[in-house]
């Protein structure tokens, strides 16, 4: 097996094996993989962290020891704390690393790729923290826009919101909507629900589609357009701007 890290800021994960392709998810700095299969131009992987799979381009990756990865699965993993920041190598080249990219490693402000070694005096994330802290997290991607498959600041989907929410409070959500609604325990009613619970929502054809972070006095905070907060109630999510609702209540979840 073929092992692989992200050495790069954001990196797309693509469907198919050509850049034409449609994102279907991000790859962020300092995320580890697998490489199930390897071309001359592309690589297909499945990321460690959600088991998420899709096809990533050679260049944009550097192949790491079966040693390596194995101690990078079983680290406390960190992450980047701030909207956007870099690290630097002992070039003084810089690499700018988006909120939530992972710091593999870190010791001392330090951490190695290989042979490359990086320092990052930023702010960091690395403790389970408590459920309150969920809406706060979930505010600092407030108004960023929606983009399919992203998982930034600067463009963010529904559930990669909610999976990066998580994640910087110390939880491990699977990827899509649909996978993240077979964690955790059901609520029957939203009265039975608490800040930080997911709220998940679906389609005509009765498949979930959409996932929000509930929050206090009926209010949800999910990425539709951008990251909104709108109001949540029996029904679904009733959009302030438009003045009606536009998704359909499926499932609430307790997670934490």
């Amino acid at each position: 097996m073929v092992y692989g890290i992200c050495n790069l800021s954001i990196v797309p994960l693509r469907r198919e094996a050509t850049d034409a392709s449609e994102m279907v998810n991000q790859v962020l700095f300092g995320e580890s993989f697998e490489v199930l299969e390897k071309e001359k131009k592309w690589s297909k992987i499945k990321l460690h962290h959600d088991d998420y799979e899709g096809y990533i381009d050679n260049k944009q990756y550097e192949e790491i020891s079966e040693t390596l990865f194995n101690k990078l699965s079983q680290e406390t993993q960190k992450y980047s704390g701030e909207y956007v920041d870099f690290i630097t190598d002992t070039q003084n080249r810089l690499t700018t690393i988006p909120l939530g990219a992972r710091l593999p490693l870190l010791e001392n402000n330090a951490f190695a790729i290989n042979d490359t070694r990086f320092s990052y005096d930023g702010a960091v994330f690395k403790e389970q923290l408590p459920k309150e802290a969920l809406v706060k997290k979930a505010i600092l991607f407030l108004n960023a826009p929606y983009l399919w498959g992203g998982r930034t600041p600067f463009g963010i989907d529904c559930s990669g919101f909610t999976q990066m929410v998580y994640r910087l409070c110390g939880f491990q959500l699977l990827r899509d909507a649909k996978e993240q609604a077979t964690q955790g325990e059901v609520l029957s009613f939203i009265e039975e629900s608490e800040a930080g619970d997911l709220a998940f929502f679906d389609n005509d054809e009765g498949n979930i589609t959409h996932v929000g972070i509930i929050m206090k006095d009926y209010k949800i905070i999910h990425a539709h357009g951008k990251v909104r907060i709108d109001t949540l109630d029996h029904s679904g999510i009733y959009n302030v701007d438009l003045q009606k609702h536009t998704h359909k209540l499926r499932v609430i979840k307790k997670i934490i």
